[in-house]
């Protein structure tokens, strides 16, 4: 018996992959779909207005503001609404019409901003948020980019997840990375229980996230499709240490292993979990050793129904071949 919502976020399960050709390596896939979300962002959402609470930074009528691709927005507007915080986010515009929907429903006050700018820009969603929060009385500029109880959630609950799960037997973890926050914590835990876990990234054609893992440096971004990884930006709290490859993903190939994904192991999932499912295998195809690698389901596909799972939409993107997901 729960006494809350909230006591649902977490312990979500791991499944094995199955039908999908995943050469010597076992793939497992967390579930963080599952979380009452629907994404991983529930945790860190939770995390992060636990310690704000505990330090005192918010109280009771006090509002919350953020800028979100939509899932930490959703993580957010869940805790908000059963701690009844008003919650004031900005979205960029190409953000599903599903997450949307959803965090209005949930009473969040949504600001939709341009998704064609880069940091430094007024109406890039980070700087504007930062500036909303900055004129609003009582309010509190949550940032996940940089608050560390974003990756204190993982350190604390998905990476010791699991490590229990697979009974420490794991060779590599796959990531995206957009505030960094599940790299890092997953970093922090494993230099402690299994130093030798190697991580994996899983960027977006477009992003700098991939070139900066390579070289220690990046140019300027593109843009992509894929929605809640990839940045034009380093997070200051995004930890490197045990990087060990970072692949690079199209839109086209992240949405076709995301339907793939659904036909094959009917597991609905968002636009992100293809990108990092799509990495997955091509590490796992590369091996000549068995591995046992870790990815994530990051969140269900329902919010992308009238996106990568609609055929017409494709089409317009150019992103159907033959009336087939191209990948």
């Amino acid at each position: 018996m729960k006494n809350s919502i909230l006591d649902l976020i977490g312990n979500t399960p791991v499944i094995r992959v199955s039908r999908l050709d995943t050469g010597v390596c076992n793939l497992f896939l967390k579930l963080e779909d599952r979380n009452p979300g629907g994404s991983v962002k529930d945790r860190i959402a939770l995390s992060m207005i636990n310690q704000a609470e505990k330090e005192g930074l918010i109280s009771p009528g006090s509002v919350l503001v953020e800028a979100t691709a939509g899932n930490t927005g959703l993580g957010l507007a869940l805790v908000a609404a059963v701690k009844g915080y008003r919650l004031l986010l900005v979205i960029p515009d190409k953000m599903s019409k599903e997450k949307i929907l959803h965090l209005q429903a949930m009473g969040a006050e949504v600001i939709i901003t341009r998704s064609d700018v880069n940091k430094g820009h007024p109406e890039y969603y980070q700087d504007m948020a930062e500036q909303i929060a900055s004129e609003t009385r009582n309010s509190y500029y949550v940032n996940q980019f940089g608050n560390q109880a974003n990756p204190l959630a993982h350190e604390r609950t998905t990476g010791p997840e699991i490590f229990r799960q697979l009974k420490g037997n794991i060779d590599t973890i796959v990531c995206g990375i957009g505030s960094s926050g599940t790299m890092t914590g997953l970093t922090r835990y494993f230099k402690k229980v299994k130093p030798d876990v190697e991580m994996i990234i899983a960027d977006p054609a477009g992003s700098v996230i991939k070139d900066y893992a390579d070289t220690g440096s990046y140019g300027d971004a593109g843009s992509w499709l894929v929605e809640g990884i990839g940045e034009d930006f380093i997070p200051p709290i995004a930890d490197f240490a045990l990087v060990r490859k970072a692949y690079t993903i199209s839109d086209t190939e992240s949405f076709s292993k995301a339907r793939e994904l659904l036909s094959k192991e009917g597991i609905l999932a968002g636009s992100s979990s293809g990108t990092l499912l799509a990495a997955a295998l091509k590490y796992c195809r590369e091996q000549s050793v068995p591995k046992n690698v870790v990815t994530f389901v990051c969140d269900t596909g329902n919010k992308y129904l009238t996106k990568m799972f609609d055929d017409s939409w494709l089409k317009e993107k150019d992103l159907l071949i033959d009336g087939i997901p191209s990948g």
